[in-house]
């Protein structure tokens, strides 16, 4: 028997591991084949929820990576990728906190002499930032886009420690939304500590620079993380401070109104039909700006996803008619059926199979959940496959049809690999 057979044995999913341990759910994917084996801290609580003794782990899993090559006259293979995203952030932090101590007092002239030139390098940054979320928005793999954020990070960073330590504050915002994109990758790739701490980084540089639509919508990133999670009171607090961060905002801009379509899911997460209905009613007024009312980066609420969104609250809620009426006319949108909307078309056909799994409807489940499986495989989405990932608890009730069995075990293999 393998990790991943135990693991199974003891009704832990990869996520609820990962979630138990404290680690991403990839990591407990490594695990599972073998590319990596569980570091020496983690092993005490790994036995424990396995309900081995350390013996027995070593003997499943195969001796710490450290102590398996010193044995073998190698150099140790603990490094990971992350150490460097570590002292990107570290760094970052640094130039926020230098920043936050310094706004507090008063301006002198020498902030005066170098407004202009930092602000054509804040230029820079921003122009190529937008080209970034334009890439990312394209990318059919959106892992692809990582080593590009990357550099621009680490190019960020070089620029903030080049510059005295009364000049950073112009380059924030610029990192305010740099970072948002590098949490959108890190969420996308399910690594929500990640993507966590690059969303606290982006609404910090945001406050700095003043920037309240850029820091509204940090935090409403970060409320993403929770109600994925299903913290939704907690990603409720979160967004009631992203509505307030909002107010102050520019009001052409359709900020406010992306709060509240989030907020709809959080209080359909905590059962409360009638704020989520006044929360989606109050999104929908985005129909009323002058366009444009987003800038297709960091923000793009423009309220073309809302027929899904009701769609999908109202199956939150158990209405399932009412769910699936909305479901149906965001499917049969022109939008949805671009390239560009993989995403949304796959959240959608998801939803819809999950009504088929309520209802007790294999053909329905089968005819939405293959489609949103092969979108997935097509395209490498964390996001669909997230989505599919929920679909398997709504699948018990049909355990005895053989071609839902497949499904369910295909989208295992999927969110595993």
């Amino acid at each position: 028997m393998g990790l991943a057979e135990r693991r199974r044995a003891q009704g832990y999913s990869q996520e609820g591991l990962a979630h138990a341990l404290g680690v991403d759910r990839r990591t407990v994917g490594r695990w599972d084949t073998g590319k990596t084996t569980p570091q020496p801290q983690l092993r005490p609580r790994l036995a424990e929820l396995l309900n081995l003794d350390l013996d027995e782990l070593d003997v499943l899993v195969g001796p710490p990576q450290a102590a398996r090559s010193e044995s073998a006259g190698s150099p140790p293979r603990d490094h990971r990728p992350g150490d460097l995203d570590d002292m990107i952030r570290r760094q970052f932090l640094r130039a926020i906190a230098v920043t936050s101590a310094l706004v507090a007092l008063p301006a002198d002239d020498s902030e005066a002499l170098t407004e202009g030139t930092l602000r054509g390098a804040s230029d820079d940054f921003l122009r190529m930032n937008s080209h970034l979320w334009h890439v990312y928005q394209l990318a059919r793999a959106k892992s692809s886009v990582y080593p590009i954020v990357h550099d621009q990070l680490t190019t960020l960073n070089n620029t903030l420690s080049g510059q005295q330590e009364t000049e950073t504050r112009a380059l924030c915002g610029a990192a305010g939304d740099l970072f948002q994109l590098a949490g959108e990758l890190a969420f996308d790739g399910n690594r929500y500590t990640d993507a966590a701490a690059s969303y606290t980084l982006a609404a910090s540089a945001s406050k700095e620079a003043k920037s309240y639509d850029l820091w509204a919508c940090a935090l409403v990133r970060h409320a993403y993380v929770d109600l994925y999670e299903r913290r939704y009171a907690d990603a409720a607090s979160t967004l009631s401070a992203a509505e307030r961060v909002a107010r102050h905002g520019d009001g052409s801009l359709a900020t406010r109104y992306w709060v509240a379509s989030v907020q709809a899911e959080a209080y359909a997460g905590l059962g409360n039909l009638s704020a989520c209905e006044r929360a989606l009613d109050t999104a929908e007024k985005v129909t009323d700006l002058n366009a444009p009312a987003h800038n297709g980066g960091w923000l793009r609420f423009d309220g073309s996803r809302l027929a899904e969104e009701r769609g999908a609250r109202y199956l939150q809620l158990g209405r399932l008619d009412l769910a699936e009426k909305a479901l149906t006319a965001a499917l049969g949108q022109d939008v949805l059926a671009s390239g560009q909307s993989f995403r949304r078309r796959g959240a959608v056909l998801t939803d819809l199979a999950s009504i088929g799994a309520k209802r007790h409807d294999p053909d329905q489940v089968l005819a939405y959940g293959r489609e949103a499986l092969h979108l997935a495989r097509e395209t490498s989405s964390g996001y669909v496959a997230r989505r599919l990932q929920r679909l398997q608890t709504d699948l018990g009730p049909l355990a005895r049809d053989a071609r839902v069995v497949e499904l369910g075990a295909e989208i295992d293999a999927l969110c595993t690999t």
